[in-house]
């Protein structure tokens, strides 16, 4: 049988599990290996996912699994995304999607974000914790690579009412090369249908001499989608197979995104200790209305919310945001 989460459509059987190896077909079935196991849950800042945009200030239970659909040469979680997931299994966690959601209530959580690999390789699963949170008026979000097929992204859409889409690069030769996919036209298709259903927010982590070049040409891209999606580039910083990669100039990057930053007014440049570029500006009139601390490597936190509601506080222009600011140590962590 043909898998029809991702856009590699694997052919599986009872002993193929295809390329995130996540998946068998059994009795005419295409199930999941392993399902609701996970490899981590942890108590996170939404805005170090990150998400700048979505219930900012507040507290998230961040999950992931195992396994993934990209091949990216400079993977940070590679020991859990390019393992093999069955050798895994004895440290992963089993739980249940009810006990899932009390972990993210008992730990005052707003939120569940998974964030550690693909969530497209464990959709199944998801679709059945986002029944209980929804119940219990948590929402979910995602980080996803996007190589998914039409089919997945409308699934992923009714899991997650907000996404962070790592737009890697364009090129062709640069996805086989660094990511191992043919290209980026199914990322492209996704991001736009995402942004059409759910809150979008995209990360392009940058590796200088091989993707940096195309920072224009992806700001125009987003700005033909929806200019107001907020994107985050990050300064990569290179593990699993580039582990000898340079890391990528500070002022360079920075120079090269002046203009991006006339077609798109949500630009964030970090992932580096003591960033400038991660505060939140008006669109129309410049005041800063949402201020941040950058403490490098998904470090980063709410510093000052400066919006009246959702609204610059000097101008009444309306901020793109998903949800409302929320105290870190707001409530039962649940949203009403």
């Amino acid at each position: 049988m043909k898998c029809n989460y991702c856009e590699w459509r694997c052919e599986l059987g009872v002993d193929s599990f295809g390329v995130c190896r996540m998946y068998v077909a059994k009795d005419g079935v295409i199930q999941e290996r392993f399902p609701h196991k996970w490899c981590t849950y942890a108590v996170s800042r939404v805005e170090s996912v990150p998400f700048y945009h979505a219930y900012p200030g507040s507290r998230s239970l961040t999950i992931g699994s195992a396994g993934c659909n990209l091949a990216c040469q400079y993977c940070v979680n590679a020991f859990i995304a390019k393992a093999d997931p069955a050798v895994l299994q004895h440290n992963m966690y089993a739980f249940t999607p009810e006990k899932l959601v009390r972990l993210a209530v008992q730990r005052g959580c707003h939120t569940i974000v998974f964030n550690v690999n693909e969530p497209a390789v464990s959709l199944p699963s998801l679709l059945e914790v986002a029944k209980v949170a929804r119940q219990a008026g948590i929402p979910m979000g995602c980080l996803t690579n996007a190589y998914t097929t039409v089919e997945a992204t409308e699934l992923l859409a009714s899991v997650f009412s907000f996404v962070n889409v790592s737009l890697k690069g364009l090129a062709p030769a640069f996805c086989r090369e660094y990511l191992g996919i043919p290209d980026s036209k199914p990322v492209l298709r996704n991001i736009a249908r995402l942004a059409s259903l759910v809150h979008v927010e995209v990360t392009t982590p940058v590796i200088q001499s091989v993707n940096d070049h195309e920072l224009d040409e992806i700001a125009v891209f987003l700005a033909e989608t929806d200019r107001e999606i907020p994107w985050h580039v990050f300064r990569l910083l290179p593990e699993y197979k580039m582990k000898e990669t340079e890391y990528p100039n500070i002022e360079a990057i920075n120079a090269a995104l002046e203009k991006s930053r006339r077609l798109l007014p949500y630009v964030y440049f970090h992932n580096f200790v003591g960033s400038e570029w991660v505060n939140t500006l008006c669109p129309q009139c410049g005041h800063t209305v949402i201020e941040r601390f950058s403490l490098g490597c998904g470090g980063d936190k709410l510093a000052r919310y400066h919006c009246k509601g959702n609204t610059c506080s000097e101008c009444g222009y309306e901020i793109k945001l998903c949800g409302e600011r929320i105290a870190w140590n707001g409530g039962e962590g649940r949203l009403v």
